[in-house]
């Protein structure tokens, strides 16, 4: 049998609601590595798709926050474990998009395990952290709890194809929110695997929605959407953030502002990525009743 063969040449798709649609627009873009060789074809998402998503996210919501957080905690540390599973595909993929040598690229793709290892442990402590008992004046117990915003659109990083977007994801996760996000374009094939590790571990179908494509073009649909209660503008093309943020604010959503420069998603984390898509709830409760 001769060794020489045609390569199989893969079309991604986007992953929505717990499948692998097309976009509806039948539209695809070519994926190169850092030399520009081709790799792939990617889906290019259009605003039905990202509605698709939202759908999808909306309908997941109830069910994901009102798991427990230990619960929740468990899901995402099963997604770790997948990844684990899939750890040399991730790193071939991270050194082509990327251009970094297999050592780096070993490192980036540990460090985002890791990072996502970090977040599943968090679930279960927030409430313990971000709240707590109130001293009142008068018979009265007073509590406050962080809850979830809700549906939390991300435009992850253009150029940390796979840390940056754990970094972004993972902690909207954990906190109880659904995700609609849009990856990085020309790195879009870590993201793509993560999808497929999403599908076979136990994260329920809707709570993460993956799109391959422009967020240039989704972005603004997505910060006006008023199905949408939060947007991560982190990935947003710095010369259209003030326009998304406008956009955002005509359905009063929060906004995590994009940063001046790309951070160094190396760095700890910390609870700054959990805090902004969460909100205080305060309860009153007469004593002895």
């Amino acid at each position: 049998m001769s060794s020489d063969r045609l390569a199989v040449r893969k079309t991604y798709k986007l992953y929505v609601n717990g499948a692998f649609p097309r976009s509806e627009s039948g539209r695809t873009y070519e994926v190169t590595d850092a030399k520009g060789h081709f790799l792939a074809n990617a889906a290019l998402a259009s605003r039905k798709d990202a509605r698709d998503a939202v759908v999808a996210a909306r309908a997941a919501f109830p069910k994901w926050s009102g798991a427990t957080a230990y619960n929740r905690g468990q899901v995402l540390y099963r997604v770790a474990e997948v990844m684990e599973g899939r750890h040399v595909q991730f790193c071939e993929e991270v050194a082509a998009g990327e251009g970094l040598s297999s050592g780096k690229a070993r490192a980036a793709v540990d460090a985002a395990i890791d990072r996502w290892v970090w977040y599943a442990g968090w679930t279960d402590k927030l409430a313990s952290v971000l709240g707590g008992a109130n001293p009142v004046a008068g018979p009265y117990f007073d509590f406050s709890v962080p809850e979830p915003t809700g549906v939390v659109a991300v435009l992850a990083p253009q150029r940390s194809s796979l840390l940056g977007l754990v970094s972004v994801l993972a902690p909207v996760l954990a906190g109880g929110n659904t995700a609609v996000v849009v990856t990085s374009k020309e790195r879009p094939l870590p993201a793509v695997t993560l999808g497929e590790v999403l599908a076979t571990s136990d994260v329920p179908a809707g709570v993460v929605n993956l799109l391959t494509g422009d967020a240039e073009e989704i972005g603004p649909w997505l910060a006006e959407h008023d199905d949408v209660d939060a947007v991560d503008l982190t990935g947003a093309p710095a010369r259209r953030a003030m326009e998304l943020e406008r956009l955002a604010a005509g359905s009063i959503k929060r906004v995590l502002r994009p940063p001046a420069e790309e951070p160094d998603w190396t760095a700890d984390p910390g609870l700054a990525r959990m805090t902004p898509f969460l909100e205080t709830k305060t309860v009153w409760h007469p004593m002895g009743v």
